[in-house]
């Protein structure tokens, strides 16, 4: 297993994985897992992971060709499978996309919150796009990276991918911190 840190628009980014594949991409401070030993670190092995970020961030990328190591439950699968069908600059519901993977309310919680529950253990946000799940009405609702930062990606997306959209949308939120 190895990581390295990316310096993107909305804050650094550890990626971490291995050869074959991306495992998470964590936001700072709010990193799920272990601790990384630093002996571990080696950006070189994430070019592909850095040049598709760059190209997204630059409005280049739409959608993400990497390979991906995602392990969790066959709901969440089934869950992050389905996210990169969410157009980009599209957003969609925890409601409509429990409707569409056919998770019927029952059991031990409605669908939207089983929805919402895996989209919230996303272990690849931006490349899994769950930034684009949002309430039923429109509001913005839990995000590993923050709302600002889902927010600032939303809105990004919703240009048509201008990069100076997303610097202006992240620095005022950066200035809401203050």
């Amino acid at each position: 297993m190895s990581w390295t840190i990316y310096e993107s628009p909305v804050g650094p980014l550890t990626l971490v994985g291995s050869d074959d594949a991306l495992r998470h991409v964590r936001f700072p401070g709010r990193g799920r897992g272990p601790a990384l030993p630093e002996a571990d670190r080696d950006a070189g092995a994430f070019t592909a992971v850095v040049e598709q970020l760059e190209q997204y961030f630059v409005g280049e990328r739409r959608t993400f060709d990497l390979p991906l190591e995602l392990e969790g439950t066959e709901l969440q699968r089934q869950v992050w499978s389905a996210l990169p069908r969410i157009g980009y600059g599209q957003t969609t519901s925890y409601g409509a996309l429990a409707r569409e993977l056919g998770l019927e309310p029952g059991g031990s919680a409605p669908g939207a919150q089983l929805v919402g529950w895996a989209v919230g253990r996303t272990p690849t946000p931006i490349v899994v796009p769950c930034h684009r799940v949002i309430g039923a009405d429109g509001s913005l609702t839990g995000y590993g990276g923050g709302l600002r930062r889902k927010q600032a990606l939303l809105d990004f997306e919703a240009s048509g991918g201008v990069p100076r959209v997303l610097r202006e949308r992240w620095a005022q939120r950066q200035l809401a911190l203050l």
